[in-house]
């Protein structure tokens, strides 16, 4: 199916737009953040899919106003038998208290936490976030070096930061660039599809078509993973 992406600002809301191969318009909003996103038929141009988004906006404000005031994170006990994710994994969190090097480490389908004796919820959650970081420290680099290669850019400099809306940002000026923590909770093609869309900036600053046939020319199923990745949570939720 031949696709055509494109942005517009509708009222102060961002629209992606992605012309396509079928009869009907469709409105989508999805979590965490409500992003709005229409398919329109090819025939249909700019105006006439922002009339249809105008028509349709108070159901649109509503659907986002429902995301962003639904509970997206469960406060986190950090005790024995909760369920955290390792590259899109779920696994059991088991906690051994002892003196030592405070480290986490996976065995078989566990999360083991070493803490020392008395370690609060917030020293384990803050011990689990920097071995998240550890992984994306370790993860990141073979992938910016493999896509620097086939996209003929340079990345001189890149983070990791907790970001509350965003799994990554570009500064097409300085070539910065920064992931998100929780990309170490998700799929490994998670991140791939990140840092591949981060650096694609480097190249065209927006999403617009130039931006769309890029990452249709490096990434084939970019649109998949990205789907994938925003149906899920930015935190995490509450397992029993």
């Amino acid at each position: 199916m031949s696709i055509t992406s494109t942005r517009i600002t509708v009222l102060g809301i961002d629209v992606q737009v992605d012309f396509k191969d079928i009869k009907n318009l469709h409105i989508g909003v999805y979590p965490p953040v409500g992003r709005v996103r229409v398919a329109a038929p090819q025939r249909m141009d700019d105006d006439q899919v922002r009339l249809a988004v105008i028509q349709r906006l108070p159901w649109i404000r509503r659907q986002q106003d429902e995301l962003r005031s639904a509970r997206r994170q469960s406060v986190r006990e950090m005790v024995g038998g909760e369920s955290h994710y390792s590259w899109g994994v779920r696994r059991r969190l088991k906690v051994v208290e002892r003196p030592g090097r405070p480290h986490v480490e996976i065995d078989g389908d566990r999360l083991v936490l070493y803490a020392l004796p008395g370690t609060d919820d917030q020293g384990r959650r803050d011990l689990l976030d920097q071995w998240y970081r550890e992984q994306l420290r370790r993860a990141v680099p073979p992938l910016i070096e493999r896509w620097e290669a086939k996209l003929g850019v340079s990345v001189p400099w890149w983070g990791i930061r907790r970001m509350k809306t965003k799994w990554g940002s570009c500064n097409q000026e300085t070539g910065r660039l920064w992931f998100n923590s929780e990309l170490a909770k998700k799929h490994p093609a998670s991140l791939e599809y990140v840092i591949v869309h981060e650096m694609t900036h480097l190249l065209e600053r927006g999403h617009g078509p130039r931006f769309a046939r890029l990452m249709d020319s490096c990434l084939p199923d970019w649109r998949s993973r990205r789907d994938d990745l925003d149906a899920e949570p930015l935190a995490d939720e509450l397992w029993t």
